[in-house]
């Protein structure tokens, strides 16, 4: 380690040992009898010395300028060196065979046998320059000259390629959206002439059922017959008032001149004839089914009790007998197990509109 201790003039004479070229003929100073005396620093010896720290800085600054001068002319004969050395051709290296023999093949160290080449073709080879770093041979077919130039095609294509995929995804919604609009109007459409459909189906098999109905009817009138003509229907069944003693009226009733013949409405026997109270003269016709019904106030009767009558002949005349106003034919209905309906909706049932 070296001493920051001033030396004497006497130290700093240079001692050189035996068989030195410069070795004197007397002792140095400092040795007693041939060997050094330590030296002890003092008072006297380590004493400051002036304007040694001055020249001590001036020589930092000038060893500095001469580091950063060194550095520049290494860097520009450096510079000077690698744009020159492209212009010549290699320099080959010899070795002992020795040293040779025992060093690895360079292709097969990682990393470095990519750039050897075999033959003496590689010596006549120009090294690329900077800007074709990362060039690839489809860049070069495309036209670019430079990596920067490929690397912005590169970027150009992407764009281009993820432009066409998002116009290809917008035309697919696009397309998606109308066939899914194209698909509900027909279903919709498709609907709607089911529903039309269903309904004229409907219509017609109404229309067939009312047709049927009416052929019907046609036959059934054809054996039925309304109870009188020239009439005027007055009072409806269900109909309530005090002149009814059950508080209600129990049949229909065809106001009509005395005398004007009653019918038989439909073939059947005659359960009985004759008179019955506030019925006045009263006829009950019997049908095939069991019906019954009964023919009220006649004036005369000209059936008998037993008697076949057939549709339309004439069973009794219209009067005024038993409770009544004026003169009218009282007619009732009972089903076959005694019960009373409307005559009106009975009639219009065997196809009679009175």
């Amino acid at each position: 380690m070296a001493s920051n201790s001033p030396v004497s003039e006497t130290s700093a004479r240079l001692h050189f040992g035996p068989g030195s070229r410069f070795a004197g003929t007397g002792p140095a100073d400092g040795e007693v009898n041939g060997e050094r005396e330590e030296w002890n620093p003092t008072a006297e010896t380590v004493r400051p010395v002036r304007g040694k720290h001055r020249v001590a800085k001036q020589r930092n600054a000038l060893a500095r300028s001469s580091t950063v001068l060194g550095v520049g002319v290494i860097a520009a004969v450096g510079a000077g060196g690698i744009a020159s050395a492209q212009d010549k051709p290699p320099v080959s290296i010899s070795l002992p065979d020795a040293i040779s023999d025992s060093l690895p093949d360079a292709k097969s160290l990682p990393g470095v046998g990519s750039f050897m080449s075999d033959g003496d073709s590689a010596a006549d080879e120009t090294p690329s320059p900077l800007t074709t770093a990362g060039l690839t041979a489809a860049d070069a077919q495309q036209g670019a000259t430079d990596s920067g130039e490929a690397l912005r095609a590169r970027i150009l294509q992407q764009a281009e390629q993820q432009q066409a995929g998002a116009d290809a995804a917008q035309k697919a919604s696009v397309e998606a959206a109308a066939a899914a609009e194209a698909a509900a109007k027909a279903e919709q459409q498709q609907t709607d002439a089911e529903k039309e459909a269903a309904e004229k189906a409907r219509e017609a098999k109404e229309a067939a059922e009312r047709k049927a109905e009416e052929k019907r009817l046609e036959k059934l009138a054809a054996s039925f017959s309304l109870p009188t003509s020239s009439y005027t229907l007055t009072s409806t069944y269900g109909q309530t008032g005090s002149m009814w003693s059950s508080g209600q009226h129990t049949g229909l009733d065809f106001a009509a001149p005395t005398g004007t013949p009653a019918k038989a409405v439909h073939g059947g026997t005659v359960q009985s004839a004759g008179w019955s109270g506030s019925y006045g003269y009263r006829v009950v016709l019997e049908l095939d089914d069991g019906t019954e019904i009964w023919y009220a106030h006649l004036s005369s009767m000209t059936v008998a009790a037993g008697q076949k009558v057939t549709t339309g002949e004439t069973i009794g005349r219209v009067g005024a007998t038993g409770n009544v106003t004026g003169p009218h034919l009282h007619l009732e209905v009972h089903t076959p197990g005694g019960s009373g309906i409307d005559p009106l909706s009975w009639l219009r049932s065997k196809g009679l509109n009175p």
